[in-house]
């Protein structure tokens, strides 16, 4: 008795799942995760993984059964027969692909907004920074007005905890023809490299000085654009002490392949000496010491 086709198309499509979901799972091809944010990313690139493992192994096993099933015999010279269509075949194979793209679209939005990726936003730290600035020259000193709010786009990354922002370690990052400038607006710091505590959530501001850059630093999992006068956020909480690659993914110029720097994760401890090491001796004179409480 001959199987019905309907039960092996079943049968068929059960292990092209089941294979689907074991390489989603099973085979990781991302860079270490170092970030919080990195388990949400790479959860949507599991599934889009498991995805594109069973439409490979379905149109690829198709091709191959179709090129032998159907290959022309020894002898054969006559014409292949007339087909002029399937439509239930035409209906199911429009249906599924349609499905599944307006399912990653769906699930890749809502990942992309709950990180703030569509947000804009009034920008009041300007008078948290000059608060600060203020407070490591003078400590009886005071910010009495509020500078006016700027307006800002993204926030890639933000999050917070019971309704209530996280202290977070503010950085001006300055994207430039070809390099990265990270300035700590409390204790006065500019380097070409990021150095941030380990756990502690950090908020960069970005700006470019002449063309459209990109900060992406694929172990945290987080790209966000930098636009020559319109600021945008990053925020993220490093999870993994050690230093990783700050890359600009937006073609800046002829070395935009040469723009990178790196982002180093310290230990609390490790932190609070660079940033010692590192402040300007007027301003750590002034206030007294430098930690990273001072700075949040």
């Amino acid at each position: 008795m001959a199987v019905p086709t309907a039960l092996i198309t079943l049968l068929i499509g059960m292990v092209l799942t089941l294979a689907g979901l074991w390489v989603g799972h099973n085979v990781n091809l991302l860079p270490v995760d170092a970030s919080s944010n990195a388990p949400v990313y790479d959860a949507l690139f599991e599934v889009l993984f498991s995805i594109g493992t069973v439409l490979f192994l379905g149109i690829v096993g198709l091709l191959i059964y179709s090129l032998v099933r159907f290959r022309r015999r020894a002898g054969d010279l006559g014409d292949g027969a007339a087909i002029e269509g399937n439509l239930p075949l035409e209906i199911v194979w429009t249906a599924i692909p349609a499905v599944v793209v307006l399912f990653v679209g769906i699930y890749s939005y809502d990942i992309y907004e709950r990180m703030g990726g569509m947000a804009s936003f009034h920008d009041h730290s300007a008078m948290q920074v000059a608060t600060q600035q203020v407070a490591y020259q003078s400590a009886s000193v005071e910010a009495t007005q509020d500078p006016p709010a700027e307006r800002i786009w993204g926030g890639i990354g933000r999050s917070t905890q019971d309704g209530v922002s996280p202290v977070v370690l503010p950085v001006d990052v300055t994207a430039m023809q070809f390099a990265f400038i990270f300035h700590y607006p409390g204790p006065g710091i500019t380097a070409g490299e990021l150095h941030v505590p380990l756990g502690q959530p950090v908020r960069l501001r970005m700006e470019a000085k002449d063309v459209i850059h990109a900060f992406w630093v694929p172990q945290f999992r987080l790209k966000q654009d930098v636009i020559p006068g319109q600021p945008t956020l990053l925020t993220f909480t490093p999870t993994r002490a050690g230093s990783y690659p700050i890359v600009c993914a937006e073609l800046c110029g002829p070395y935009h392949g040469g723009m990178r720097s790196t982002v180093v994760v310290h230990e609390p401890e490790a932190f609070d000496d660079w940033l010692k090491s590192n402040t300007p001796a007027t301003l750590a004179s002034a206030s007294g010491g430098i930690s990273t409480k001072s700075i949040s």
